[in-house]
């Protein structure tokens, strides 16, 4: 009975663990269940199972309880059998966490997935071919007029087909962010378009996650075919509303600079 009350507290901080943690992050993100690692676990339950027994222990009242009946188990000769049963339970035991660490496992071997796998050198769209490395925007003029016009054009496109993932602020977290994972990719970080040309992103926006090489994988884009709902003209001018407001400018290689 003295060691009732630390193994129910043991039993009630795991569950606060298992199911309570989950359960709050639930509240704070409504549709999801966050689970927690079984890494976090074990070390939280070793600290906390730890504490119980120096709880338990730390009166010589209560080291006596500890520490007498295993005493009396491994040097009472009239619990002989009593003692090979426990010996035989721990031995198995210790070969049952031993196996699960060093058995085999079926699953598939672990692939690092590139958030900016390389383009092909050409692609097709729209029955045609674009050489992608020399391939530039049409709609960028060097009239700022013009080039108001379009972007403003381009912004239109963005906010009937590509806000509702991307954002009103550009930065990944539309009305749909998070039904994807991974999630849409979001433009103000400068790891993104801040760091493509123009012709990748016309690229990647033209084909879509079907699109991807195999580098892109196992999370392939959910971004649809965009080839197939949008003309080229649009993709562009969608492509100049998104460096606009996301403030920052396309990435401009030596090949495409020199022709310039």
């Amino acid at each position: 009975m003295q060691f009732l009350k630390p193994i129910i507290g043991v039993l009630i901080a795991y569950l606060l663990i298992k199911i309570g943690v989950p359960f709050l992050g639930s509240l704070h993100h409504p549709g999801t269940w966050p689970v927690v690692p079984t890494a976090v676990m074990k070390m939280y339950l070793t600290f906390i199972i730890a504490g119980a027994f120096v709880a338990c222990t730390f009166d010589e009242e209560g080291y006596n309880a500890l520490i007498t009946p295993v005493v009396d188990l491994y040097s009472n000769p009239a619990k002989a059998k009593l003692r090979l049963c426990a010996v035989t339970a721990v031995s198995l035991l210790g070969c049952w966490i031993a196996y699960q660490y060093v058995k085999p496992t079926f699953d598939a071997p672990v692939e690092l997935r590139s958030v900016h796998p390389a383009p092909p050198s050409s692609v097709t769209m729209w029955n045609k071919s674009y050489p992608l490395q020399t391939l530039k925007n049409p709609f960028r003029a060097p009239d700022k007029a013009q080039l108001a016009k379009f972007t403003e054009e381009g912004g239109v496109i963005y906010y009937q087909n590509c806000f509702y993932c991307h954002g009103d602020k550009q930065d990944g977290k539309g009305h749909f962010a998070q039904a994807f994972n991974p999630m849409p990719a979001n433009f103000v970080d400068v790891g993104t378009i801040a760091m493509l040309t123009e012709s990748f992103v016309f690229w990647r926006v033209g084909s879509g996650g079907p699109g991807l090489p195999s580098e892109g994988t196992p999370w392939a884009s959910a971004m649809p075919v965009w080839n197939t709902m949008l003309s080229e003209e649009e993709v562009w001018k969608a492509i100049l509303f998104i460096y606009d407001q996301s403030g920052v400018q396309p990435r401009v290689t030596d090949v495409v600079a020199e022709k310039k």
